[in-house]
């Protein structure tokens, strides 16, 4: 067994401590839906736009940027890889919506990293931890619904924060 392997075995052992806990299950279940096609950062724009109407411009340009990181990532990195998902449809106790992309690296996780790194711009270094926590348990949802393995989710973090210090250059260029 190499070294990933380990990792997500160990990984998954983790997260199966915490599967069928009675707060976490609902937390990491709506996490991932809500991370389908990056909606829970779609839906923070849009509500930050709303109650801030100065930053309408701002929310037109995150969903902009959230739009191209995917396309780079689901039809760009994901078909570099290939890799087998760790469960055909997720874990049976935790019903998803199946994806058509390969598991490496996980999109929720990226798009999830890279929305945070954006907000934190948008919004000030004092926002960054509600960015980042969220980004942390919408990336951590997908392991723990087993649709990804552990490293597929830490390596899209790592896309992600890569990305967002791109992203968040041209956000900046372009609010």
């Amino acid at each position: 067994m190499n070294a990933v392997e380990s990792f997500d075995k160990w990984g998954d052992a983790q997260l199966e401590r915490l599967r069928g806990h009675p707060v976490a299950d609902p937390v990491f279940k709506a996490a991932s839906a809500l991370g389908d096609f990056s909606g829970i950062w779609h839906l923070i724009s849009v509500g930050r736009a709303l109650t801030h109407r100065s930053v309408a411009r701002e929310s037109v340009a995150l969903s902009a940027l959230i739009g191209v990181e995917s396309l780079v990532v689901n039809q760009g990195v994901k078909r570099l890889f290939g890799r087998i998902r760790p469960t055909e449809s997720g874990d049976p106790r935790y019903p998803v919506r199946r994806p058509s992309t390969s598991s490496f690296p996980s999109g929720h996780a990226s798009s999830a990293f890279f929305a945070a790194a954006i907000l934190t711009t948008a919004s000030g270094k004092r926002m960054a931890p509600v960015w980042y926590t969220t980004a942390t348990i919408v990336a951590l949802s997908r392991a723990y619904v087993r649709i990804h393995h552990p490293s597929d989710v830490v390596a899209g973090a790592a896309v992600g924060v890569a990305l967002g210090k791109i992203g968040s250059k041209v956000f900046k260029a372009v609010t």
